[in-house]
């Protein structure tokens, strides 16, 4: 069923890694599984191995595929960033690989991603600019994704970057708020307001309207 899905995200690899990178980047293996409380992430070894070659893994988050096309591509081109920066042994993450430096942002932005400051993760928060819309629709990869994994964890964690929840999923009015932290993007309920900080990353979670 995911066949088409994960085509859109091997076609737009090669477009991107081709039109971006000159075709720099090694393959790698695109994934599409349960990671709710990020929208993707790159394996930092080679975790994919066949007869001849080894090869990175790119997931793309399961749980947020229903966001628009621009942001779940946005987020493929992120992790490239990172897979040019590993080959290219440009130091663009800290702290475990969780705080991005200026390094990824200046590598990003010349990839036409958009990047903004997250308090304690660094240029991380990303979203598509105009050029980069325009060079998927060019490109043919403008198109939607046919599905979306549900679960009550994604469901609770809120889209960085601005976008609205596209889940289709009506929620009932609750008596309950809801926090978040923008570093991990865990989440909370509580039946009154609260100061909390998420020990994580000790940063304080914010309430989500």
């Amino acid at each position: 069923m995911l066949s088409y899905d994960s085509a859109l995200l091997e076609k737009a690899f090669d477009v991107l890694n081709e039109i971006y990178y000159e075709n720099s980047l090694p393959k790698a293996v695109i994934t599409i599984q349960s990671s709710p409380k990020s929208y993707g992430y790159i394996t930092v070894q080679k975790v994919w191995h066949d007869s001849e070659e080894s090869y990175y893994e790119i997931n793309i988050s399961a749980e947020h595929l229903a966001r628009p096309i621009e942001n779940v591509l946005a987020t493929l081109m992120h992790e490239m960033v990172h897979l040019y920066c590993m080959v290219n042994n440009i130091q663009d993450v800290s702290g475990g690989g969780r705080y991005h430096n200026k390094r990824f942002k200046q590598e990003a932005e010349k990839r036409d991603l958009i990047i903004e400051y997250v308090k304690y993760i660094g240029y991380s928060k990303t979203s598509a600019s105009k050029n980069l819309v325009d060079t998927l629709k060019e490109n043919g990869l403008y198109t939607n994704i046919n599905h979306c994994r549900t679960t009550e964890n994604s469901l609770n964690v809120p889209p960085t970057g601005g976008d609205s929840d596209n889940s289709g999923n009506s929620k009932k009015k609750s008596s309950t708020r809801k926090y978040h932290c923008e570093g991990c993007l865990c989440s909370v309920r509580a039946t009154k307001e609260v100061n909390i900080i998420c020990a994580d990353c000790m940063a304080l979670m914010v309430k989500v309207e």
